[in-house]
């Protein structure tokens, strides 16, 4: 018997036939987060280093106010959210979904049960310590920004961090060209009072007067800031899968303050260095993700 080949589109439409009859895989961590973003990727790298659970991501948009019933047809038994819009939809779930959030700056209050997360930013303390344990040059630390950031990224320094409240950009501006007689002076992500123009004003006053800017990233060391401790995102994950791993054993996170991040990568601008006559120890340089020349 003569056998005829099967045109190309009839095993198309059978290979889609059997995509949709075909029974999905149930997730038993739910990811809400813009997989396209590079600190997602990271951040979901490292869940999969200490998660041992069938997972699926999928994007705020998708969920807005449907987020419940997804859950609830994947079968998720925990929920992981990434980003303040994540959260958002996050926070509207039953009690009895534990939930685990991170990649928001400064997280708002949230008196949910069953719910867990971390912020992004670093603590003025990591700095603290960096500057005391390997720079001692830099001894007079000041910190500028709003007062909540203040609160939540610089309550716990030691005496010799000066924090200085301000309420606006102005403000931002006109104090850090105050801060003759610190050593140094650092910056957080608070964009209330910070923005590409204030922080032009910050680096042109930092290298007139030889006081250097701590910065939040590697762009601002890039734009030439002395350093910057930026969180490690892969490490951010590795915490999350752990938290998650035992909300699926127990059913449940607790419900506590928003914590810190846990390890952090530091950026270093030589350049700035040799041009405000500042000492970077070998050491602090081997300590170095990237030294920039």
């Amino acid at each position: 018997m003569r056998k005829y080949p099967v045109p190309h589109a009839i095993l198309y439409i059978l290979f889609g036939i059997l995509l949709i009859a075909a029974p999905c895989r149930a997730a038993e961590v739910l990811i809400i987060a813009d997989a396209q973003l590079k600190p997602v990727m990271e951040v979901t790298q490292g869940m999969h280093k200490t998660l041992r659970a069938s997972t699926r991501t999928v994007a705020p948009a998708d969920v807005r106010g449907t987020l419940a019933a997804v859950v609830q047809q994947e079968n998720a038994r925990v929920v992981i959210a990434l980003g303040r819009e994540a959260l958002a939809e996050a926070l509207n779930l039953p009690p009895s979904i534990p939930v685990i959030y991170d990649m928001v700056v400064t997280p708002p209050t949230i008196s949910r049960a069953n719910t867990a997360g971390f912020y992004m930013a670093t603590p003025a303390s990591e700095y603290a310590d960096l500057v005391r344990n390997h720079l001692p040059a830099l001894r007079r630390l000041a910190v500028v920004a709003s007062r909540d950031f203040l609160n939540m990224l610089a309550g716990n320094v030691p005496a010799s961090v000066s924090a200085h409240t301000v309420k606006s950009m102005v403000e931002f501006v006109s104090m850090v060209k105050q801060l003759d007689n610190a050593d140094a002076i650092l910056l957080l992500p608070d964009n209330n009072v910070m923005n590409a123009t204030a922080l032009e004003e910050a680096y042109l006053h930092s290298f007139r007067r030889r006081i250097p800017l701590l910065g939040i990233s590697e762009r601002h060391v890039k734009e030439g800031a002395l350093l910057a401790l930026v969180v490690d995102m892969t490490n951010v994950g590795k915490v999350i899968g752990e938290y998650a791993t035992k909300a699926l054993k127990s059913g449940n996170v607790g419900q506590f303050p928003a914590s810190p991040p846990r390890k952090f990568e530091l950026f270093l601008n030589m350049g700035t260095a040799r041009k405000m006559n500042i000492s970077i120890p070998d050491e602090v340089v081997r300590m170095a993700r990237k030294a920039y020349p």
